[in-house]
């Protein structure tokens, strides 16, 4: 495939002039030297990079901006320019993500643009248009949409023509839900302030590991599917036997990990702060019969000070800044003999690794995943174990 035509306008990727093999090559190189602390690793616990079964199209995420691609040109709909605050790259042919989202994007532009509707000035607070959120499940083939807004300038004859414009689409997959999120908050970020359907559901699934996943808006799910099979698969090898175990799974999102666990533990505990996200994990291990997973909705070092129950095996994924230093030392309290560390942003889990290293761990395994090709992006797995256990 012929490399991407917004870059290197666009902000999204910034390995699109790089073949896939030295992306790879950089990556590990990188995932190394945070393992090592300087020193190359031990090749018996560095097991390299696992690639990308396709590294194009693989995006199953997009949080869109509105805005103009200069000041006061026309509306644009994509990714922040590279390098600016303001200026918007309309990305409608991105080679990262689903052939769909570009259709929708480019529908969703022209409908606006026709109808000559602002988008929300962040500096001023004046405007309508906020975000365009598509989501969808790979292997599932359903899509996900919502339009964020401003209140003022949107009714429901532009919202009802959009949703038209929408279903008219010839998309290969099938778009299931169109969704209006209101949000009136000066931050420039997408928050839900409330959600209604315009059409279909307000949630779409994916199958991932022989189990069903029930995923709302704004839930956090991993965005390649194909890679989360190859990152999970990795994780249930770190795992091992837990039978007969109490298995904790802090930051646990829709509770994906939680239930690979669930599958062999006594009984799993996932930790998530999003009560959207919990709910949604309760709903996906009841349908895949997951009667020994149980999900705490709250701050992970809250729940973990209020929980009588102690844990043989600890399962982090925590957000790209990392575990709270509080909430890390009451983890390593525990003093469990394993900890499996799932970080997206292995840089933070390097700074990390002193803590534990300084409370009796070491790397008993570690790999990377490509989950984000031509992105500087990697996901990391690493198996921590006391230094006595046996």
């Amino acid at each position: 495939m012929d490399q991407c035509i917004h870059f290197p306008d666009c902000g999204g990727c910034c390995y699109q002039d790089i073949p896939y093999s030295e992306q790879l090559a950089k990556k590990e190189r990188e995932i190394a030297d945070i393992i090592g602390q300087g020193e190359t690793p031990d090749p018996g616990l560095f097991e390299g990079i696992l690639h990308a079964a396709d590294p194009y199209g693989y995006r199953n995420k997009m949080e869109y901006t509105f805005g103009d691609a200069f000041k006061d040109g026309p509306l644009a709909l994509g990714m922040h320019k590279r390098k600016s605050r303001f200026d918007i790259v309309t990305a409608d042919s991105c080679n990262i993500v689903h052939p769909d989202f570009n259709r929708i994007l480019k529908a969703t532009l022209d409908y606006f643009s026709e109808r000559k509707i602002r988008f929300y000035h962040k500096f001023r607070h004046d405007g309508t248009l906020r975000h365009l959120l598509v989501r969808r499940g790979k292997n599932t083939g359903e899509i996900l949409v919502s339009l964020v807004t401003a209140s003022e300038g949107m009714t429901d004859e532009i919202l009802n023509g959009w949703k038209d414009c929408l279903l008219k689409l010839d998309t290969q997959q099938k778009i299931v839900g169109i969704l209006h999120t209101r949000n009136d908050s000066p931050a420039d970020a997408v928050i839900d302030q409330g959600t209604d359907i315009l059409y279909g559901q307000d949630f779409f699934t994916e199958k991932l590991m022989g189990l069903t996943f029930r995923i709302t808006p704004f839930s956090f799910f991993q965005n390649n599917s194909d890679g989360a099979e190859i990152l999970y698969g990795k994780v249930r090898e770190y795992i091992g036997d837990v039978r007969g175990k109490t298995v904790f799974d802090l930051y646990s999102g829709t509770g994906t990990i939680a239930q690979i666990a669930a599958a062999s533990s006594r009984e799993t505990f996932g930790v998530e702060l999003v009560p959207e996200a919990v709910k949604a994990a309760e709903e996906n291990a009841g349908q895949n019969g997951m009667g020994n997973c149980r999900f705490l909705c709250g701050d992970v070092l809250k729940v973990l000070e209020e929980l009588k129950e102690k844990p043989d095996v600890i399962i982090m994924d925590p957000p790209r800044e990392g575990v709270h230093p509080k909430a890390l030392g009451r983890i390593l309290s525990y003093g469990v003999e394993h900890m499996i560390y799932v970080s997206c942003k292995p840089q933070n889990f390097g700074k990390e690794l002193p803590s534990f290293f300084q409370n009796g761990y070491r790397i008993r395994k570690s790999c990377a995943v490509d989950m984000f090709p031509f992105t500087k992006n990697t996901e990391m797995i690493t198996l921590l174990e006391k230094e006595n256990a046996v």
